[in-house]
């Protein structure tokens, strides 16, 4: 036990020196927080692993609810905004849109305000179509503001995007942990190389939340970001601008190449996922406000016709070769598209992606302890004097 408070007060020592932002406030897209939100994520979410890992209770919260409504499908995600709440005190309850009131028209102000009497947290994903998860979050936030303030609630919930159309910061905070503690510490990553790049997907329209959240997160951090893909499949204008500026910002670097053999020579870190292009998304979420079901059917066999003009785009032993020593950390958010188990053709190899599987899962472990600092951040206006007090009680999880 000294051991672990000797590592708890290091990291806590590290914590009073950030400048939160984050007390009353949501998670919605991580380059609206600022570095001191991003990195107090990153080391707050470690000590709740450690304490965790050492069998103390995290019970933060006595009574209360987390809401979470999915509008599309996930198996880590949900699973880990589940348990990060159950981890903190709070009872969970999934929205379910059919079996509400919502399939009968019921407002998004009046379903926030009535999910929301004892709730401290509600987390969404929708990232289907462009231009609408990120304005839905924003319109939940506003009908919770507005019934705070009408006195209809006691007090206002946080709300953590679990993915939207623009960004996916629970899975880029967690991949920016997993590179921290790979290469030993953030200040490490400056000047190492990341490849955030498309790769051969039989599916079609993968959002663009996590190519984006990459590229606009690592930037920050004195990283040499290569964005890597075929002609026309390019992330929104403004996200990659953002990403140009940080890295200005950082003392990093940030650039576009169209060959995948290019980008991954020398990289310390690849990241090969596919997604639907910046203009697709637009075209799509157009047709489906129109509800134009031919347009989009010949759309996506457009795309899927596109896709397989570039099939070269795949992570194999060829391409791991030319990184860095030939050993470049290997990094996808899951389910990965891997060649030979799960389809014909897709993102990596079975040997690479078999050589780099328990990392994968180490990348993806983080998640449930960076969505329940989030939610302590959000929440608790002495986060501080919360974690140490875990720790001082030595409270146990399970006897």
């Amino acid at each position: 036990m000294y051991a672990l408070l000797d590592r708890i007060e290091t990291k806590l020592e590290d914590l009073k020196r950030r400048n939160f932002a984050l007390f009353r406030r949501d998670f919605l897209l991580s380059w609206d927080k600022n570095d001191d939100d991003i990195v107090g994520t990153l080391i707050l979410a470690e000590i709740l692993q450690e304490l965790y890992r050492d069998n103390v209770s995290l019970r933060a919260f006595e009574t209360g609810l987390a809401v979470s409504l999915f509008r599309d499908k996930s198996t880590r995600t949900r699973l880990a905004f589940s348990s990060a709440c159950d981890m903190l005190g709070l009872a969970h309850q999934e929205v379910d849109e059919q079996k509400s009131q919502i399939a009968h028209g019921e407002t998004t102000r009046e379903t926030a305000n009535m999910i929301s009497f004892l709730s401290e947290v509600i987390g969404i994903r929708d990232d289907m179509f462009f231009g609408r998860g990120h304005a839905f979050m924003r319109e939940v936030a506003a009908a919770l503001g507005d019934g705070f303030a009408g006195g209809i609630l006691n007090h206002r919930p946080a709300v953590i995007n679990l993915q939207c159309d623009l960004d996916h910061p629970t899975q880029t905070l967690s991949d920016l942990l997993h590179l921290k503690r790979f290469f030993g510490g953030i200040e490490r990553l400056r000047g190492k190389r990341i490849v955030m790049s498309w790769a051969y997907s039989p599916s079609y329209g993968k959002p663009l939340s996590v190519p984006q959240g990459v590229v606009a997160l690592m930037s920050r951090f004195g990283m040499d970001v290569v964005l890597a893909h075929p002609q026309g499949y390019d992330l929104s204008p403004d996200v990659t601008a953002k990403a140009a500026r940080f890295a200005a910002d950082s003392g990093g670097s940030f650039r576009v190449l169209h060959d995948m053999r290019e980008a991954f020579r020398d990289a310390d870190a690849v990241y090969p996922k596919s997604w639907a292009s910046y203009r697709v998304m637009e075209r799509r979420a157009e047709l489906l406000k129109r509800g134009d079901l031919t347009g989009l059917g010949d759309i996506e066999r457009e795309c899927l016709d596109e896709n397989a003009r570039h099939r070269d785009w795949h992570c194999d032993e060829e391409k791991i070769a030319l990184t860095r020593n030939g050993s470049a950390l290997y990094m996808h958010c899951l389910p990965a598209d891997v060649q030979g188990v799960n389809c014909e053709a897709g993102e990596v190899s079975r040997q690479i992606f078999d050589r780099y599987r328990l990392e994968t899962y180490r990348e993806a472990r983080h998640k449930p302890f960076i969505i329940a600092a989030m939610i302590i951040l959000c929440c608790f206006r002495d986060p501080i004097s919360l974690i140490d007090g875990f720790y001082r009680r030595k409270r146990q999880r399970a006897l």
